[in-house]
């Protein structure tokens, strides 16, 4: 008996669904980001107005004051939809779980200098209730924005947030142990240095535009407090100081940081070249809350910077607005 092989070229009735194919320019091959984003807000058939906002849809893109063509322009450069991030993040957790156990198989902890490890635990330990707020926050982006394409990286970074008040809880508890995590949490509640950014992260939970809460949260005070306590605080003065220890446990913070800052860029970059209208309510509301941001994180720069807070923040400050010039978010 012989076998006869032949190679078929079965060639597909259309290359991706037709939700898809409407937001990439026809019936081309798509990507897996394409066909976990593109076209998947609901947009028909709502039964019925929110009880809790009668005035909008369930899904309804006036609750923006930006106006967008499109919603799904705002593309993601880092390509995540939720099996790429997934998978992005396991690799972090990874490596930060190979960074714990390094620090501690070494006793580098035991080997910090007393008041190195106490000034780091002062001012990182209030910040789980910061990362706290930017978790809200982002749920909140998701809630109420439209157009998949900005809500699930929205979810993302909020579920990021949430792993961030987690490994500073760990980094707490390995240190000095749960006893400090009441201390910062009183510090959060009632130390004079946290309640300006208590009240910013406060504030930012009533606001109703789901765009000028992600410049809230996401463009103006993530973009000044990450530099400012992962970049200069732990990078430059605690690890120089004995507490390489401190840096490693806070790795992910600084590399998640430049990442996430790919897709705040997109989106602002985006949003802001749709139209002088929109350049215009972009640049108020930056110009508003980076400047309450860079005033709440004054008493926290001098708790960081107790020599030198002025000039570390106004170096911060600059760095923020070389960044956001190119944006073209010119303040």
């Amino acid at each position: 008996m012989t076998i006869e092989l032949k190679t078929v070229d079965i060639k597909p009735l259309r290359q991706t669904y037709a939700h898809v194919a409407r937001h990439i320019g026809g019936d081309k091959t798509a990507s897996r980001y394409q066909e976990g984003m593109m076209g998947a807000q609901p947009e028909t058939n709502f039964h019925y107005r929110p009880t809790w906002d009668p005035a909008h849809q369930i899904f309804d893109a006036s609750r923006t004051a930006i106006r967008m063509e499109s919603w799904y322009v705002l593309k993601d450069p880092r390509q995540f939809y939720y099996a790429s991030w997934t998978m992005a993040r396991a690799r972090q957790q990874d490596t930060m779980e190979a960074n714990f156990e390094f620090v501690e198989s070494r006793n580098m902890i035991d080997r910090m200098p007393a008041e190195v490890a106490k000034h780091a635990l002062d001012v990182l330990v209030p910040l789980r209730h910061a990362a706290w707020g930017a978790n809200m926050n982002n749920a909140q982006i998701c809630a109420l924005g439209y157009g998949t394409a900005f809500t699930a990286p929205a979810m993302f970074h909020a579920m990021d947030n949430l792993g961030i008040a987690q490994y500073l809880t760990r980094l707490a508890l390995a240190v000095a142990g749960p006893d400090v995590l009441e201390a910062g949490r009183q510090d959060w509640l009632a130390h004079p240095a946290w309640q300006p950014l208590r009240q910013y992260v406060e504030d930012t939970f009533v606001v109703n535009d789901p765009v000028e809460l992600f410049v809230a949260q996401n463009l103006a005070l993530d973009g000044l407090l990450y530099p400012l306590v992962y970049e200069r605080f732990v990078d430059e003065h605690v690890a120089l100081g004995g507490g390489s220890a401190i840096a490693m446990l806070t790795a992910f913070m600084s590399e998640w940081h430049d990442e996430s800052n790919r897709w705040v860029n997109a989106v602002v970059t985006t949003m802001s070249g749709e139209s002088a209208d929109n350049t215009a309510l972009l640049v108020q509301w930056t110009r508003h809350w980076a400047e309450r941001a860079a005033a709440a994180l004054q008493p926290v720069a001098a708790l960081a910077f107790p020599t030198n807070a002025a000039c570390v923040l106004d170096a911060v400050r600059e760095q923020f607005h070389t960044r956001i010039s190119k944006l073209g978010v010119e303040l």
